[in-house]
């Protein structure tokens, strides 16, 4: 069942005891983590925080933590899963869903008070009938109990075949069986995202009159992740924008009116929403690195060739900028350059097709030196989540990109900017060996490739998001280049090792670039080619388009994808 008023219907049950709180490990999560854990905090409230990485380590989180446990708020995870078959918990256990993973699971939606889901339906996604779903087939079956016993039982079965009533019920059933299989199928083939969790819990906040600067901060940061990674259509994350200016402005004035209530550190933290360039990191990196690194000047300029990098340097001297200057961290580059920085790429983008890059962001200050946009730390918590080895625990990465959203924790950032810029190098490089070997290959209905075994970044791309960005930019890059006018309507599956030691890779499938709604269909049809081929796939992620498969059966399985999609 869906809960609109998250006050009364959410906030107000679970203050009553001790919750569990399961999040999942991407930033929005996280950010909805942190604004719920101030809420918390000002009310006095216990409970336990685990992060899940997985299906798996959510199953096991519940088992472990469920004892004395009456309340659990899943972020960003169950909302796709019939939790009830899969937890198998008491009745008396509420299960509060924040997720913005669609489509949600039916058997979660038409639960009557177990499964509570965070926020409305969404408008454009309609949800299938009770009827058409679920039916009860108790009536179904006729008593025969009137029949004489001493009847031939071929006689009475014959006789039941023929009865014009039972055939008449097959053949109705029959008909909603298939019915219901197509309305399941419609619902079900595409996943998408819905709307950023730490949106929702903001304004579950702003409503309660307990929001502040710092939380509409970290709805800005969880909404910014969906926009870097194009979990939503742009149109929305404009619209998203929007509101959370208008949220900005009002708590920056409340903020100026109370100025002399608050304590002094507090009447520094200032954001702002202005004209920014789209460019990964630069303020905390070169101009030359980060024009190479981004995404959308790396596919425009096409930075991966030879050629490309000569006319980067043509950029650079056509702007006015030297190379000295440009190959310097842009807070020691000359401070007329710094400020005219802006100025010089909006004047040449439309000659070199990089307009995608001139827009707007929200920059956080507080104090003199700590200054960061948004998305600086979208990368670097993304940096820091996929930062996990055989010596550093998963858990403490999560911990870690938790502590970046704390204007105290300045250090854990300034670490997940570093490992940021590392992270981007490493998936242009690996883009780069791959465009240049030409190893995206044409499977008929999608694009494939694989990061290749001998790679010395493979760490980083047994994590999904980091494959993701390599494969949008692979893909984007693809197209960019490519001559075959359909290229923009091929998704792209990718590949890569996940466990060397057990022979796992980890495939990603993205949508089309020509696709602005970006729903991919790879979840089921993923599910549907290892059936055919009788493959064993760990869909162990709350992202259906994740999968783990054993290399060896990796053929085999692209090759009946090819066969399904055709």
């Amino acid at each position: 069942m869906f809960v609109t008023n998250l006050e009364k219907d959410f906030y107000d049950v679970i203050q009553r005891s001790r919750c569990l709180l399961l999040v999942n490990f991407d930033v929005d999560a996280i950010c909805a983590c942190r604004i719920l854990q101030q809420l918390f905090k000002n009310d006095h409230m216990i409970y336990t925080l685990v992060p899940v990485r997985g299906i798996q380590d959510m199953i096991n989180a519940f088992d472990e933590n469920c004892e004395e446990i009456k309340n659990v708020v899943m972020i960003n995870c169950g909302g796709t899963l019939d939790l009830v078959e899969l937890l198998r918990p008491d009745e008396s256990v509420v299960f509060f869903i924040l997720d913005s993973h669609r489509p949600y699971d039916l058997c979660n939606i038409y639960s009557e008070n177990q499964i509570r889901i965070l926020g409305k339906s969404d408008e454009d996604n309609e949800i299938p009938e009770y009827n058409d779903i679920f039916r009860d087939d108790s009536s179904d079956e006729e008593d025969a109990s009137g029949e004489s016993e001493n009847e031939n039982e071929d006689r009475q079965n014959k006789r039941r075949r023929l009865n014009e009533e039972d055939l008449l019920k097959r053949s109705e059933r029959r008909k909603w069986v298939e019915n219901r299989a197509t309305i399941l199928f419609n619902y079900l083939q595409y996943s998408y995202y819905g709307k950023s969790s730490a949106i929702v819990i903001f304004e579950m906040a702003w409503n309660m009159s307990k929001d502040n600067i710092d939380m509409v901060w970290w709805a800005i940061v969880g909404s910014t992740e969906q926009f870097i990674l194009s979990k939503v259509e742009s149109r929305i994350a404009i619209l998203e924008e929007g509101t959370l200016q208008a949220h900005v402005s009002r708590l920056t004035h409340r903020q100026g009116v109370d100025a002399d209530k608050q304590q002094q550190q507090q009447s520094v933290v200032k954001v702002t929403y202005d004209k920014d360039l789209q460019l990964a990191l630069y303020r905390h990196w070169t101009v030359e690195a980060s024009l190479k690194y981004s995404m959308s000047t790396a596919v425009s300029l096409r930075l991966w060739s030879i050629r490309g990098e000569q006319r980067l340097k043509e950029v650079l001297a056509e702007m006015g900028l030297p190379l000295v200057q440009s190959r310097q961290l842009f807070r020691a580059m000359d401070l007329t350059f710094r400020q005219e920085f802006r100025q010089m790429v909006e004047k040449l983008a439309g000659k070199y097709n990089v307009n995608s890059i001139i827009g707007t962001s929200f920059t956080l200050q507080y104090g003199y030196r700590f200054k960061y946009c948004s998305s600086d730390m979208v990368y670097a918590m993304l940096a820091l989540l996929n930062s996990s080895t055989k010596d550093r625990q998963s858990q403490r990465c999560f911990l870690d990109a938790l502590d970046c959203l704390s204007r105290t924790k300045k250090d854990v950032l300034e670490s997940g900017i570093e490992k940021a810029k590392l992270m981007l190098h490493n998936i242009f490089k690996t883009a780069q060996s791959i465009l240049e070997a030409k190893q995206v290959k044409n499977f008929g209905s999608f694009l494939y490739l694989n990061v290749p075994e001998g790679n010395i970044d493979n760490y980083l791309f047994a994590h999904p998001y980091p494959l993701i960005m390599l494969a949008q930019f692979a893909l984007k890059a693809y197209v960019n280049s490519s001559r075959n006018r359909r290229a923009s309507e091929w998704p792209l599956v990718a590949s890569a090792i996940f466990n060397v030691e057990e022979r796992l890779c980890l495939l990603v499938g993205i949508p089309p670039v020509c696709e602005d709604q970006p729903r991919s269909l790879f979840g089921k049809a993923f599910e549907q080619a290892a059936k055919n081929k009788n493959c064993y796939i760990e869909a162990d992620y709350f992202d259906s388009t994740i999968i783990r498969l054993k290399i060896e059966e990796r053929p085999k399985f692209l090759d009946a994808l090819a066969a399904l999609l055709a």
